[in-house]
Formats: structure tokens, C-alpha cells, sequence
């Protein structure tokens, strides 16, 4: 199943993550509680994520991202694979 990415602030598509992908930015970065479904990132941490042996295609994705900020946050959601909006992890 994949999972869209999205910048909170404005709800632009980031990109679509394979779960492997994404099990990598769950492993490495900090969620609030169960439900959440977005994470805060800065510079050091793309440059932390990168030295810790996560996708290039996916630190690059995030740093094109952030552009010229310092930080941001992003949301994500599971795509539904029967068809459905995958809004299912939006809270």
C-alpha cells in the first residue's frame, strides 16, 4: 500500500512513498500519539534522515519541499488500494 505525503501548511502532494519507505520516516521520526498523522522536519533532520540510510529519491522529495524554509510539517495517508480517498488517517 503507499502513502501520500503532503505539506501541511499549504496540502500540496509531497509525493507517494512505498511502505517501505515509509516505515523508515515512522521509525525515525517523532509522532505525538498513535493517530497522529504528521511530523515536523527541519534542515538537521533531512540531514540526519539522509545520514541514517534513508531513500535519497525521499530526502531529496522532502528537501524540494521545504524549499527555502527551515522547517515544516507533513501529513500523510495511506492510499486505499479497493479505490477509496485514503482519508482514513486524517484527523
Amino acid at each position: 500500500m503507499a502513502v501520500t505525503v503532503f505539506d501541511l501548511a499549504t496540502d500540496d502532494m509531497i509525493g507517494v512513498l512505498t511502505e517501505e519507505q515509509f516505515q523508515f520516516l515512522q521509525e525515525h521520526l517523532e509522532a505525538e500519539d498513535a493517530e497522529d498523522d504528521d511530523y515536523y522536519l527541519n534542515r538537521a533532520t533531512l540531514d540526519a534522515l539522509a545520514e541514517q540510510g534513508g531513500d535519497p529519491s525521499v530526502i531529496g522529495l522532502l528537501r524540494t519541499a521545504m524549499g527555502s524554509r527551515d522547517e515544516m510539517d507533513i501529513r500523510w495517508q495511506r492510499d486505499d488500494a479497493e479505490g477509496g480517498n485514503g482519508d482514513e488517517s486524517r484527523t
